[in-house]
């Protein structure tokens, strides 16, 4: 006798309450074992796996590869005792891809197309061995078919062109293609439309301010080389800029709360923890992991944070409690080589700082002019909890400790 159990959309992080259903890593007739994943969905931060509530066989999938998927509903179930016989096909309609004719080859299970992918590859006539995937064990994501036909194109565009005939006036040939104005369409990515809506709606609910300084960044500079060795020697890893940036953040923070303070209906919400966010460009885009309670934490526990979620991130394997719970966020456009920019808030926080690029300047020491590495930095702000004034000193708050790192050690 049957015993079926729904598999529901767990709960995927604050504020989420959709995704889409990426993959399915079982199909129906397959054993289970409880815990284990039988199903990807992707949101719009990251890729979460759907886990079997229970050990069995998977009887019925109720969603497609590709479909949207709500918080709680139920995409599948499951027969605990193993029956076989009431195995049912989806009474969700078909995708395009499943009802046409196969086109592409074959595929190794681990190259296996993601779906999306494989429907630009049936339309395009591609097949798997002429793409380089670069998804998980070298799965091919759209984003590689994309690419390949781009390079394609670029290929064929810079082939030489064959010789026109003589007699073929140059005045025809530019009217040959008049009128063309090649446009590729893509659609955005969840994530890109998550991003997009987030920025225009923290645009219009956040009275956003920015404040510039700029920092010295020679003390920090010659503290590292003094000690970088014999650093990554006893903690094994570098020592960067960004954890003296996050302990001086988290001192300006305690200076001045409101900062580390968010808007909660119509009360403020003031927090005496600091989980600072730390911008970091992953395959899907920038996302925010946390380093929870700095302020508890030593440069060297700091660094090595920094560097696990960031492996996490490009891996494609951070977890949605790694970005969430952030009181307070820390960008560095530098190391693209940005100059000067204005950050956007990471709703609810109420207060980003913008690292930017080091470049030597002149600047005036004791009525001389002298060359410094310097740093501009730029703290954005919600003007409706926090004063310019705040604004202001905590940004050369930042300022003192990063151009005088023993203040970090002395507390002064």
């Amino acid at each position: 006798m049957a015993n079926i159990v729904e598999i529901t959309v767990p709960e995927m992080g604050e504020s989420i309450t959709e995704g889409t259903l990426a993959t399915w890593l079982k199909n129906p007739g397959d054993a289970v074992e409880a815990d284990e994943p039988i199903a990807e969905i992707e949101t719009d931060k990251v890729t979460v796996e759907l886990p079997a509530p229970a050990a069995g066989v998977l009887v019925e999938t109720l969603k497609n590869p590709g479909d949207t998927v709500q918080v709680h509903e139920v995409v599948a179930k499951i027969d605990t005792n193993g029956a076989k016989a009431d195995i049912q096909k989806s009474d969700v309609p078909q995708s395009k891809s499943e009802t046409k004719p196969e086109t592409v080859e074959k595929a190794p299970a681990e190259k296996e197309p993601m779906p999306a992918a494989k429907r630009i590859m049936v339309e395009e006539k591609i097949q798997a061995s002429e793409v380089q995937g670069t998804g998980r064990s070298g799965q091919i994501t759209k984003q590689d078919v994309i690419r390949h036909l781009n390079q394609t194109k670029k290929e064929v565009e810079q082939a030489p062109a064959k010789e026109l005939p003589k007699e073929q006036p140059a005045s025809k040939i530019a009217k040959k293609f008049e009128g063309e104005e090649p446009e590729e369409v893509v659609p955005m990515s969840r994530l890109r439309r998550a991003i997009a809506e987030n920025l225009v709606n923290v645009q219009h609910t956040a009275a956003i301010l920015t404040t510039f300084n700029e920092i010295n960044m020679q003390p920090v500079m010659e503290l590292r080389s003094k000690y970088k060795e014999e650093f990554q020697k006893k903690h094994g890893i570098k020592l960067g800029f960004m954890s003296f940036f996050t302990k001086a953040v988290v001192r300006a923070l305690q200076e001045f709360p409101a900062i580390n303070a968010e808007i909660r209906g119509t009360d403020i919400v003031y927090k005496h923890y600091y989980h600072i966010g730390i911008a970091v460009g992953g395959p899907k885009g920038l996302v925010v992991p946390v380093v929870r309670h700095a302020d508890k934490l030593s440069l060297a526990e700091i660094e090595m944070e920094i560097a696990r979620l960031a492996e996490k991130v490009r891996n494609g394997t951070i977890a949605l409690s790694d970005l969430s719970g952030g009181t307070f966020s820390i960008t560095n456009g530098g190391i693209y080589g940005s100059m000067m920019s204005t950050p956007i808030l990471n709703p609810p926080q109420s207060g980003i700082l913008g690292m930017h690029n080091i470049v030597k300047r002149a600047v005036v020491e004791n009525d001389e002019i002298v060359i410094r590495p310097m740093m501009y930095v730029a703290l954005s702000y919600d003007h409706r909890i926090v004063d310019g004034k705040e604004a202001v000193q905590f940004l050369v708050t930042v300022k003192n400790c990063v151009e005088d790192p023993a203040r970090l050690l002395l507390e002064v």
